[in-house]
């Protein structure tokens, strides 16, 4: 048997063992059983003539040898790909596969839609698109881009600022038909909260009056909830009283279904952030739909043009 090539098939297997720490997923990903995986693995380390990964019974690990490889490895495969993107002209720029990750109500009440409109304009394009309000590794999980709310922690993500989600306080009129509705923000500790269990410092409520006096309010309730959809729900169910982006709840206050309380105290708006893999922002597939969503975000119901600019771009952000 002669010597073993180091192709880019094996090459591939090799970077997403050694993201994702495990073979199983890699296998699900590339839609072939966990031998190929192994096979792979084997014949690149056969063809290399040294050990790359570690496996335990729970993990795969990389060995020093295995850590200088992906380095080298994953700016090999980032070449090839741009390389061949550019041979093949704007054509092969509207084709292939992107993974995105998004905060999760705001996915599936509107950037699913921004998605429709993309594939639309580019029909060979594939969207893996991951509705999560955890933090994920982007390079871990193989995602190229993810939309956040909130502020983010120091990583090597390229940071885009896309604007700044509005927030409200609101209640159903039937909540309030019962319970009365909150004239001044000392009131609102009185009242039945809807709060949600993700989000730090939600026991307290932070608010900004007509003269620019801040108020920080005491905030309790007997029903958390780890998704806005359920926050959604629970008001209109008149179940109580609590802060929502105007983007979660805009329709319904459209339609009387919902109020907006204490009009003239304002809570502090929330940046909406685009995280980008650094790597993957020469993809012209992935800068394509950075720049289409970029454009778009700001016709949703309440969020702002970011101050800092929305072409801003930097490293910043956190791991997702």
């Amino acid at each position: 048997m002669g010597k073993l090539d180091i192709n880019l098939e094996r090459m591939r297997t090799f970077v997403r063992v050694a993201e994702r720490g495990n073979l199983s997923p890699v296998a699900r990903e590339m839609g072939v059983g966990q031998s190929t995986v192994t096979r792979h693995l084997k014949e690149l380390e056969e063809a290399l003539g040294v050990a790359l990964l570690s496996r335990t019974t729970r993990r795969v690990t990389l060995t020093d040898e295995g850590r200088s490889f992906y380095s080298n490895s994953v700016q090999i495969l980032r070449l090839v790909e741009q390389a061949s993107e550019e041979v093949r002209g704007t054509r092969s720029a509207s084709a292939g596969t992107i993974r995105m990750s998004c905060t999760a109500a705001f996915g599936v009440m509107h950037v699913t839609r921004l998605i429709f409109a993309f594939q639309d304009r580019y029909p060979d394009i594939q969207v893996d698109l991951s509705l999560t309000d955890e933090r994920i590794d982007l390079v871990g999980e193989g995602v190229d881009l993810a939309l956040r709310l909130g502020p983010l922690t120091d990583s090597s993500m390229k940071f885009r600022p896309l604007g700044l989600s509005q927030r409200l306080l609101v209640a159903a009129p039937e909540y309030l038909a019962v319970h009365g509705e909150p004239k001044l923000p000392e009131e609102l500790s009185r009242h039945e909260g809807i709060r949600m269990s993700n989000l730090a410092g939600s026991d307290m409520l932070a608010l900004v009056g007509p003269g620019g006096d801040a108020y920080s309010i005491p905030f309790g309730g007997r029903l958390r909830v780890d998704h806005g959809l359920a926050a959604r729900e629970a008001f209109l169910a008149g179940r109580g009283l609590g802060p929502a982006h105007r983007w979660l709840v805009d329709d319904l206050l459209s339609a009387g279904r919902l109020e907006i309380l204490l009009p003239d105290y304002l809570l502090p708006p929330m940046p909406l952030s685009m995280l980008i893999v650094p790597e993957r922002l020469g993809v012209a597939r992935v800068r394509l739909l950075v720049d289409f969503l970029a454009k778009q975000i700001t016709a949703i119901p309440g969020i702002e043009k970011s101050r800092t600019g929305a072409r801003a771009e930097r490293s910043h952000g956190d791991n997702g």
